[in-house]
């Protein structure tokens, strides 16, 4: 029977891996570090999420952006001092742009607004040790241009805020996101294209989505490895946009694909955001969780990713047939 396309691909991605393990196995000693994007916990205590996320085996957790002002902020401190507690790493901040922050935006106090947002995550970010800050070109939940104009202006604005980057620790990751939800970037060439236009040396990686590739890209392990070294994390839902294993997502294409372009390495992250099908996910950050799903969520997700990191590093030719099929 002639394959579709789609199982060319991931055949021809097989292989690739398959030849790349054999090559390198020293590249393949250490696994992928798992993390969580903590956001979608909304406001629950902080202790009581990263109590789950441990419990599951996951030793990152990926911030909210909600260090906003100097009066509303989160305290460090006390942030710092949990994560100590519970031994946890940060992978990076998940940075919330919305029409008061838009980087895009044709208001320019609204585009110092951005700005100021993303100096203070930045200073958050290198308190607790994230390595980078997830940057959106446009606001999350408008998805109609506001003119011909916004993409220079959004890459006219973070490239002021690039000297920020450059004297911190802490790298931008831009995202593409799916047009359903944003105006701006949509797919990893859109954002390779639009780092080309901020030109700067300080805005180069990517946080890629599998959810937001699943809807906008050709194919999710192509893209991912037209990322290359530029990414540095990747976030994980299911098709549905449910914990991993939960949907029609081909996980062990991305897994294979994530090996290719270094993931494994230390620095790098795949983080779990299993964040339901909203057109603006933000309203989870303000919502109150139902602490037995997300603790059933949490535990299932990282349990089926294992299983499936596991059996595609053991992945020989003589399986290729069922990895197809």
């Amino acid at each position: 029977m002639k394959l579709q396309n789609f199982q060319l691909q991931k055949l021809e991605l097989a292989l690739r891996f398959i030849e790349f393990k054999e090559k390198h196995p020293e590249k393949m000693q250490r696994k992928l570090d798992l993390s969580w994007s903590i956001w979608m916990f909304g406001r629950e205590p902080f202790e009581r999420s990263l109590k789950r996320l441990k419990t599951s085996g996951i030793d990152y957790v990926e911030l909210k952006g909600d260090s906003y002002t100097a009066d509303l902020h989160q305290d460090f401190e006390q942030t710092k001092k949990w994560l100590g507690h519970f031994r946890m790493g940060v992978s990076g901040i998940c940075g919330l742009y919305a029409e008061y922050n838009d980087l895009s935006s044709t208001d320019p106090y609204v585009r110092q607004t951005a700005i100021e947002y993303i100096k203070r995550q930045i200073e958050y970010a290198e308190f607790v040790g994230g390595k980078y800050l997830i940057v959106v070109p446009s606001a999350v939940g408008r998805t109609i241009p506001q003119d011909e104009y916004e993409l220079y202006r959004s890459a006219e604005t973070l490239r002021i805020c690039a000297q920020y980057f450059e004297h911190s620790k802490v790298v931008a990751a831009i995202e593409p996101i799916r047009s359903a939800e944003v105006s701006l970037i949509h797919t990893v060439e859109q954002a390779l294209e639009y780092i080309k236009l901020v030109n700067h040396p300080a805005i180069y990686y990517i946080n890629g989505d599998i959810y937001h590739m699943l809807c906008e890209e050709k194919n999710v392990g192509q893209a991912i490895l037209s990322c290359g070294d530029r990414l540095i994390n990747l976030h994980v839902a299911d098709s549905n946009r449910d914990g991993p294993g939960n949907g029609m997502m081909d996980l062990d294409l991305v897994i294979m694909a994530a090996y290719l372009v270094g993931m494994n390495q230390e620095g790098r992250f795949i983080t779990f955001e299993p964040l339901g099908p909203y057109s603006n996910p933000y309203v989870l950050a303000n919502s109150v969780p139902d602490e037995s799903i997300m603790d059933k969520l949490v535990k299932e997700s990282v349990a089926y990713f294992r299983e499936r990191e596991e059996i595609v590093r053991e992945l020989t030719q003589s399986d290729l047939s069922y990895l197809i099929f």
